[in-house]
């Protein structure tokens, strides 16, 4: 690859647009032509790791500032050099960095978000935190700090004070001589305090001279009174110099310990935010993560040009099948060959350095070593038209260059010269590119390159399509199908005459007309097939995910279902267990009994011993204690409810404070408080329904939903089910790493009007559904 490939594709504002993410400027000098990779290994890790940091950046906001070179500081302290205030803040300012990445990588795997790619540049580094600390009580952002040793502390008091007694005697002296000085301040004069005296009072003032003003009305004087005083403030100074570099040569000696350690926290931190600028510009441009082919093919969907606004640029679906080496794409000028095709380019360039790609989720690329192309600036801003011998010497150039691991772009191939000259040596770079077995993408204006493909089956055709009625390109590629010249319809939109439109026609061959026929056809069923295709993939995708969640309900059920058994048999198991041992103890009393003589065993404790072993069965008592406590007059013939066994019943007897019922087929006697004489059933009166106008469901389905679109639809569905009066509802958040589930749970756990809420049981979903219970 060279710079001037890079260059068309447009390649060197992609990465001006990530460096602009970028924290560090040692990260912005990196972002260069040469991160581009070209072994599939390097850029699968690369890719995986940009993908973590837009797993972070979903979710939440990762700041990286603070974190800058610190590499010729750390020389420094190699070589002895003392460091200064900034040179230490610079490196707390990374320690402190490594420490936040190490907290939120942690909270995101108790989320069950596990960033397997970034997080060993973090927590492989070694722990010199106590640098972090040594710092931080050494210095502030500019001085080193009070208690950074206790001489430092006695010699900064002592100056303190010092100063004290120097401006009382100075506030003394100005106090009792006002009229004679020019101002009642107090100043400073070379390092030196003075008080501003008026000439004409020189002689009455004893001390040293700093300074006069302009006008010379005015003499700065050092009063003899505290010369001594203030030479003593600058001995003490002295004094806290050395000591402030004692203090900083020892600091310096505690980062040349850790010299190696800080190295690699230099450049660990370095690429995360080499990373993190990359995975932001993803999400800038709504990109996504590539896939990397294993059998040569580009498939891109919904991919569009990422210079272009993402909300309003047409997006295409670019396949190009294993077996098909070039594709050779026909249209009208400012129809979009020329984006197209670049878009391609950048994508591929895109992929292999790491960058989200301008595609949607599940497009792949392959992997080429080298990425040529030739693309005329005719649609350029910034650049002239490109002459035929330039485009020539750049093509000779690539033929020369070109492999089998090769991606070749090419826009308007052999334009700018007689029209069969030019599609003749065309078709005859193609076929040279071919023999390379080299990936072409091509844009061209000459028919010959239209039926060029027909005769080979690894060249396709490609169009960007054209609306007639509109007069205007829809910006939309074609794939398989050669774009038909439009000039008869143009001409007859613009009003041009029908009699010459006619005689036009007649003058344009048979085969011409048959060939643009059959690919207007072509054009109208590849709309619709297109149509029905998106319809088809959605039902496709809804089909698989449904058949996904079906999959692990039932797994989920299975498993349920085995460890509900293996539970009951667990506790049979130890209720059978315990039942022996009490078995036993009846039996071994038996035997003893039975030791002191068959005489002493009497019948009744043979019973109640063969009673207490039935006991041990567990049984389940249907009954229940339930008495109506209202005294009611019963009749036979009367329909009741029996409480005690949660039956409807008849009377057919009656016998004092006992009532025979009739329960199915069972007859039993009761006691008159067991059962509840029911209400004679009244005729329903008909109930008028009203309906809201909108129907609400009661389920909200959130699966696929970023983040934080999923709890702005989550807050508008409840204020619906409020309005509704749905008593519970359910959410459909799937399982995935579960920061959505936790999300929504967090959120549901805030709502004022939320009761509670559970996870689904198997049946209803199981982790991936939320049931909501409302107030």
């Amino acid at each position: 690859m060279n710079d001037k490939t890079f260059t068309k594709l447009e390649f060197d504002k992609i990465l001006e647009s990530v460096k602009a993410f970028a924290v560090s400027d040692k990260t912005k000098a990196e972002l260069n032509f040469s991160i581009v990779e070209t072994d599939p290994g390097t850029i699968v890790k690369n890719i995986e790791e940009v993908d973590d940091a837009s797993s972070m950046l979903r979710y939440r906001h990762v700041e990286l500032g603070g974190i800058s070179d610190i590499k010729p500081f750390v020389k420094r302290a190699e070589i002895g050099s003392i460091l200064g205030v900034s040179d230490f803040n610079k490196i707390k300012s990374i320690l402190n960095r490594k420490q936040m990445l190490h907290t939120l990588i942690n909270a995101f795997e108790e989320d069950e978000v596990f960033l397997s790619n970034i997080k060993p540049y973090i927590t492989e580094l070694e722990d010199i935190h106590f640098l972090y600390k040594r710092i931080t009580e050494t210095v502030d952002e500019v001085t080193v700090l009070d208690h950074a040793s206790p001489e430092l502390l006695r010699i900064r008091r002592k100056i303190g004070s010092e100063e004290q007694k120097i401006r009382e005697r100075l506030n003394d002296i100005v106090r009792k001589n006002q009229r004679k000085l020019s101002d009642s301040i107090i100043t400073m004069r070379n390092g030196r305090y003075v008080i501003p005296v008026n000439v004409d009072y020189r002689s009455e003032f004893k001390g040293i001279i700093h300074d006069s003003s302009q006008s010379g009305q005015t003499i700065y004087v050092e009063p003899s009174a505290i010369v001594d005083m203030t030479n003593n403030i600058t001995r003490l100074k002295e004094q806290e110099e050395a000591e402030i570099t004692r203090i900083l040569s020892e600091l310096t000696e505690r980062v040349n310990e850790v010299a190696h350690d800080l190295y690699e926290y230099n450049t660990n931190l370095h690429h995360i935010d080499f990373v993190f600028a990359k995975a932001k510009y993803g999400a800038h441009i709504k990109g996504t993560k590539p896939l990397i082919s294993e059998d040569d093919s580009i498939r891109l969907i919904g991919a569009y040009h990422p210079l272009i606004d993402s909300e309003t640029v047409v997006k295409n679906d670019i396949v190009v099948e294993p077996e098909t080496k070039a594709v050779i794409i026909t249209g009208p000028n400012t129809g979009g060959k020329t984006v197209t095709i670049k878009t391609v380019g950048l994508s591929v360039l895109m992929a292999q350095a790491g960058i989200p790609i301008p595609a949607r989720d599940g497009s792949s690329i392959a992997v080429f070593k080298n990425v040529y192309a030739d693309i005329g600036d005719e649609q350029s801003i910034e650049q002239s038209l490109s002459t035929f011998s330039s485009h020539m010497t750049n093509i000779a150039d690539i033929l020369k260059r070109v492999d089998d691991e090769s991606l070749v772009i090419l826009d308007e191939l052999g334009a700018g010269t007689d029209p069969e000259e030019g599609a003749a040596l065309a078709i005859s770079i193609i076929e040279y590119l071919l023999d390379k077995d080299a990936k072409i993408i091509s844009t061209t204006h000459y028919p010959q390159l239209k039926s060029f493909s027909y005769t080979r089956d690894d060249v396709i055709n490609a169009s960007v399509e054209f609306d007639v009625s509109t007069l205007s390109p829809t910006y939309r590629l074609l794939m398989g199908i050669p774009g038909k010249s439009n000039a008869f319809e143009i001409s007859n939109k613009l009003g041009l005459d029908h009699g010459v439109i006619d005689r036009a026609r007649s003058l344009t061959g048979r085969d011409n007309m048959e060939v643009n026929d059959m690919i207007t056809a072509l054009e109208r069923h590849t709309t619709l097939a297109r149509e029905h295709e998106q319809d088809t993939h959605e039902l496709m995708r809804e089909a698989e995910a449904l058949q996904k969640e079906l999959k692990e309900s039932n797994e989920q059920f299975t498993k349920f279902k085995d460890k509900l058994i293996q539970n009951a048999e667990d506790e049979a198991n130890r209720i059978v267990k315990q039942r022996e041992l009490e078995a036993a103890e009846i039996i071994k009393e038996l035997e003893m009994m039975k030791e002191l003589g068959a005489d002493s065993i009497q019948e009744h404790e043979i019973i109640k011993a063969k009673k207490e072993l039935s006991d041990s069965y567990y049984q389940r008592d249907i009954k229940k204690d339930v008495r109506n406590e209202k005294v009611e007059t019963l009749n036979v013939g009367d329909e009741v409810d029996v409480l005690t066994y949660g039956q409807k019943g008849e009377i057919i007897g009656l016998n004092g404070d006992e009532v025979t019922v009739q329960m199915g087929i069972i007859k039993m006697k009761l006691d008159k408080s067991e059962v509840k004489k029911r209400k004679a059933s009244k005729p329903q009166k008909p109930v008028t329904i009203r309906q809201n106008k909108t129907h609400v469901s009661r389920s909200l389905d959130l699966r696929g939903e970023r983040y934080e679109d999923a709890l702005i639809r989550l807050e508008h569905y409840l204020d619906q089910v409020l309005l509704s009066n749905y008593s519970d509802v359910e959410i459909i958040h799937g399982k995935g790493t579960g920061a959505l589930q936790k999300g929504v749970q967090q959120y549901l756990k805030r709502h004022p009007k939320v009761s509670s809420f559970r996870g689904g049981m198997p049946s209803e979903g199981g982790f991936g559904v939320t049931i909501v219970e409302m107030k």
